[in-house]
């Protein structure tokens, strides 16, 4: 059985990777547009529209889609364009807590079942001095993903605590993920 990633995020690979579970990657290069403003319904509107472009692919397979978004007092952030969009959302998130959705869509085509969810969590940024901004900026290499900050990163050093599922912050929920798929009836094993 085939599990297919409908991504080339560098981070979703890692995260399937770290828990040994074998997938091929089908990026579904769809231009990313959706009218939905509630950050969860945009979030899960986006994996939806990747897992089915994806599906009309194939015939048979497990097709597991995710969009993240970093969202802060109702506003949604994307990726930084340069370095200024970079520092102007550092600015943003200081001292404050944001929130990190991934809308995740799962669509089985060996028994016709589709699943869609979302998941949250809470990250809290220690307030950051114009210091630790612009060398935070020159020093990481992973400016340009979400809100301009992966947790996974020197970010950590500005993150005292969040609220929830870690591997979310990176754009792939796996314990949810790893529910889902098992509500499907697929151990890890069945993948190759």
């Amino acid at each position: 059985m085939r599990l297919i990633l409908a991504s080339n995020s560098r981070t979703r690979k890692q995260i399937l990777d770290n828990v040994g579970l074998k997938y091929h990657v089908m990026p579904s290069n769809i231009e990313e547009h959706s009218d939905k403003v509630n950050p969860r319904e945009y979030c899960i509107d986006l994996s939806n529209q990747k897992a089915k472009a994806i599906s009309k692919k194939l015939n048979d397979g497990v097709i597991l889609s995710a969009d993240s978004i970093i969202y802060i007092d109702n506003k949604k952030l994307e990726k930084p364009k340069n370095k200024e969009q970079a520092i102007k959302m550092l600015k943003l998130l200081s001292g404050k807590k944001n929130i990190a959705v991934t809308g995740v869509t799962i669509i089985d085509l060996y028994n016709n079942k589709e699943i869609t969810f979302y998941e949250e969590t809470e990250v809290y940024f220690d307030v950051l001095t114009d210091e630790e901004i612009n060398w935070y900026i020159e020093n990481e290499e992973y400016i340009y993903e979400r809100a301009g900050y992966s947790i996974a990163g020197k970010s950590s050093l500005y993150i005292p605590k969040i609220n929830g599922d870690y591997y979310n912050i990176l754009g792939m929920p796996i314990f949810r993920v790893y529910k889902e798929l098992r509500k499907l009836g697929y151990k890890l094993t069945d993948f190759e």
